[in-house]
């Protein structure tokens, strides 16, 4: 929305330094991220993708095929994979995570098996179905996805790409910006407890 709708909003934002053109670019970013945010909860594509590739599973199933597959982030040790991992991956409560787990297991979509390091501990693998499906589901994807990419020139995704590798860091600097603007902060916090005080009119 425009900064001149949000009058106590543009005060705070101008008094923090930020000049007008960056104020409007947040703001409008902040919509978008909204919106995008409310439409990647939903899960949209993820539904789509099940229902188009006829696989019976729900998106909560499919979550759990995915932890038990392991971390895809780089840098991060794939290890072992064992019902408490998946529980952990996904933040779930253990009970849950073994019963998505056990019907994963009776359906086929992945073993139990005996752990290489420890014979007595039990880890999950996912079986050649449980696998087909993770790559069909992102095969879907990308096919989505390339669609849309395909109509954007060779300039715009050569632009795109870095800029939004870089946004993505924005929220690294958390610390260092909340310290900079600790007087700013400070004084919405004032503004709360001021507003907590008052009496609302009868």
């Amino acid at each position: 929305m425009p900064l001149s709708d949000k009058t106590e909003m543009n005060a705070v934002i101008l008094r923090a330094g930020l000049d007008p053109d960056t104020a409007e670019a947040m703001l409008e970013i902040d919509m978008l991220m909204q919106k995008w945010r409310r439409r990647a909860q939903k899960r949209e594509l993820g539904t789509r993708a099940l229902a188009h590739l006829k696989i019976a599973l729900d998106l909560a199933q499919f979550d759990v095929l995915i932890a038990i597959e392991g971390p895809t982030e780089p840098g991060e040790s794939k290890g072992e994979t064992m019902v408490a991992t998946v529980a952990e991956r996904l933040n779930i409560d253990p009970s849950r995570a073994s019963r998505v787990v056990g019907d994963l297991v009776d359906q086929g979509y992945a073993r139990r098996a005996v752990s290489q390091a420890d014979a007595r501990r039990t880890i999950l693998e996912l079986t050649e179905r449980g696998r087909a499906v993770i790559e069909a589901v992102r095969a879907y994807k990308f096919l989505i996805m390339g669609d849309f990419l395909s109509e954007w020139s060779a300039a715009d995704l050569a632009a795109f790409v870095p800029l939004l590798k870089r946004f993505g860091t924005w929220m690294d600097g958390i610390d260092p910006a909340s310290e900079k603007h600790a007087a700013e902060i400070a004084a919405l916090a004032e503004g709360i407890a001021r507003a907590g005080t008052q009496t609302e009119p009868a």
